[in-house]
C-alpha cells in the first residue's frame, strides 16, 4: 500500500530522543476528561472517549488515574474545564507546524507559545495560513517481529484502515479518525500488541532538513511538547534517517 506518513514515522523515531516524558499522564487526562465531557462516561457509547483510553493504557498510565479523569469529565468530580484551541505556525526554515492545546486559559497559552515561537526565530501565523497541507489521521504502530504483515493487513483493512507500510522495525497503519478505535479495537480482539497510538496531523509536503535545521526545528518542537497545555506539534519536515541517527547518537 502507498501514501506513508512521514512525519508519523520521524514522530515515532524521535521519541528515542525523548528521555523525559513526566508530562504524559497528565496530557492523556486533559483528553480523557474532553471526550468524557463532550459525550458521556461510557467507553463502550464514546468512541473517541474509548481511543483516549486505549492510548493512556497504551503509556502505562494507571487506571485509578484514567478512572479519575473520566469522573472529571462527565462531573461526578470536580475538575477544571478545559477547551481545545489549535494553532498554526512557522518555525525556521519556513517550517509549518500546528500546535494542539488543551487549556483553562487561552490567553495565558497563547502567550507561552507566542513567547517560545518568538526565541527561536518562529512565529504564529494566520488561521489557515498552514492548515491547509494538513489532514488529520490515525496512526497506530505494532512490532514488525513476530507478526505476519499479511494477517495484519487482513485484520485492520477489514477494521476500516487505509494504509499500512513497513517502517524499521515496526507496521504503521494509518486511518481517517473516525476508525481509529475500530482499528485499535481490532488489533486488540487479536491480542496484536500496539506499541504507539493517536490521532494526528499528517502533512501533505514536506520540507527535507539538514541536520543543522533538523537540530533548530527539533528543539523548538521539544519547548512547545513541554509546555503544559500542548497535547500534540505536528510539523512539515522530511528528515533523513542518517540525520536522525546522528541526533540519536548526540543524546
Amino acid at each position: 500500500m502507498s501514501g506513508h506518513s512521514k512525519w508519523a514515522s520521524i514522530k515515532h523515531k524521535k521519541g528515542a530522543l525523548d528521555a523525559k516524558r513526566g508530562k504524559i499522564f497528565n496530557r492523556h487526562a486533559r483528553l480523557i476528561e474532553v471526550a468524557a465531557r463532550s459525550g458521556g462516561a461510557d467507553v463502550e457509547i464514546n468512541v473517541r472517549l474509548r481511543a483516549e483510553v486505549q492510548a493512556a493504557k497504551g503509556a502505562n498510565m494507571p487506571n485509578d488515574k484514567i478512572d479519575k479523569a473520566i469522573a472529571k469529565g462527565a462531573g461526578l468530580i470536580k475538575g477544571v474545564s478545559y477547551e481545545e484551541a489549535v494553532y498554526e505556525a512557522y518555525g525556521p526554515e519556513g517550517v509549518a507546524l500546528m500546535i494542539d492545546t488543551l487549556t483553562d486559559s487561552k490567553n495565558r497559552t497563547v502567550g507561552e507559545i507566542r513567547n517560545i515561537l518568538t526565541k527561536h526565530n518562529g512565529h504564529l501565523g494566520e488561521s489557515g495560513s498552514v492548515a491547509w497541507n494538513f489532514t488529520q489521521k490515525g496512526v497506530i504502530t505494532i512490532p514488525s517481529e513476530g507478526n505476519d504483515e499479511d494477517n495484519i493487513l487482513e485484520i485492520v483493512l477489514e477494521a476500516g484502515a487505509e494504509d499500512l507500510t513497513t517502517e524499521g522495525d515496526s507496521f504503521e497503519i494509518t486511518t481517517d479518525p473516525k476508525d481509529f478505535a475500530a482499528v485499535r479495537d481490532a488489533l486488540n480482539a487479536a491480542s496484536i500488541t500496539v506499541s504507539h497510538s493517536e490521532v494526528t496531523r499528517i502533512p501533505g509536503s514536506t520540507v527535507q532538513l539538514e541536520l543543522g535545521a533538523a537540530r533548530k526545528i527539533l528543539k523548538l518542537i521539544d519547548l512547545l511538547d513541554d509546555q503544559d497545555d500542548v497535547q500534540n506539534v505536528s510539523a512539515n519536515i522530511d528528515i533523513s534517517d542518517e540525520v536522525m541517527e546522528t541526533l540519536k547518537n548526540e543524546g
